[in-house]
């Protein structure tokens, strides 16, 4: 009786200081009320439209589906062998993207931080990320015109080989062609946070490693990489979170039949047959599927990364 008195007692000393907080800083707090609204509004509202993923939606019936037909719909996916071909793809595509670009941004920030010239920095700094702001339109029509059978690289290709490749139609070229658009639109967005890290080492580290004498790559190894570590892990989890929602706009405006076998994931299979096709119920089935896998991806490595760096969100 007395623990619990104790841990009841503790409970309300807290709840009384954070509210003392609240109030205290009230006009600060209220700066969340819209990103809350928006988050139930847009994310959390719409969840109560997974139900339609056990149940027959009949477009202009109830939003949550006319009859209950249980795992209907999931044993549908399970036997579909074109499921499972964009699921492998979806798989490929984002494990690539994370071993590739995920990585990228922060070798930038170490090159970039060993740079001493200032104006060339700011220069080099300001171009690279400049793709970043750039519409997915755009930049796939970018990507269009450098990778059609006239364009740049051809050019180049042909007077390096002779031959034309037609690389937008080449199922084989998909996988590089959208990898290194990733690169080449994230890289120095990505980098700003890395970069924004490293000034928070202390440069005394940096001093005495040199005494010691640690030449440049021992410095990086192991004042610099440790230095960035709770935010390249912070990053990591996050992005493992999101490795099935690979970039639907870019994939959607790149992908043709012909490249199929490799571009289609799991988010443009959703697309076809959810709005193309009408059916709701299937294409939900199967987003509540991708869903539950980034969930469990997310919970296990920020599980992981607490047990061998105790740096994660939560």
């Amino acid at each position: 009786m007395e623990g619990a008195e104790k841990r009841n007692s503790l409970t309300q000393s807290k709840w009384a200081k954070n509210m003392a907080l609240i109030r205290k800083d009230w006009q600060l707090y209220t700066l969340l009320i819209i990103p809350i609204i928006y988050l139930l509004i847009f994310k959390y509202l719409p969840m109560a439209g997974n139900i339609i993923a056990f149940r027959k939606f009949v477009p202009g019936g109830s939003i949550f589906g006319e009859e209950w037909v249980g795992f209907y719909y999931i044993n549908m996916f399970i036997n579909d062998p074109t499921f499972w071909r964009v699921f492998s793809n979806t798989l490929i595509l984002g494990g690539l993207t994370l071993l590739i670009t995920f990585p990228m941004p922060i070798i930038f920030a170490l090159l970039l931080n060993e740079v001493k010239a200032k104006r060339f920095k700011k220069f080099v700094q300001t171009a690279s990320y400049l793709p970043h702001f750039l519409s997915i339109v755009i930049v796939a029509g970018m990507v269009l015109q450098l990778t059609a059978i006239n364009g740049s690289i051809n050019t180049l290709v042909e007077f390096f080989t002779g031959d034309k490749i037609n690389f937008i139609q080449q199922a084989d070229w998909f996988r590089t062609i959208y990898i290194t658009s990733e690169v080449w639109q994230g890289m120095g967005w990505g980098a700003i946070l890395y970069l924004a890290a490293l000034t928070t080492i202390d440069e005394s580290l940096y001093e005495a490693a040199r005494i010691d004498g640690a030449n440049r790559w021992k410095q990086t190894l192991y004042i610099t990489l440790p230095g960035m570590l709770p935010t390249i892990v912070v990053l990591l989890v996050l992005n493992i979170g999101s490795f099935m929602a690979v970039g639907f706009e870019k994939i959607l405006l790149l992908y043709n039949p012909l490249n199929y076998e490799t571009a289609d994931v799991i988010s443009t299979y959703l697309y076809r047959i959810g709005l193309e096709s009408n059916n709701f119920s299937y294409a939900t089935a199967i987003g509540l599927f991708e869903s539950i896998i980034g969930l469990i991806l997310v919970l296990s490595a920020n599980f992981i990364s607490k047990k061998l760096t105790e740096t994660s969100l939560w």
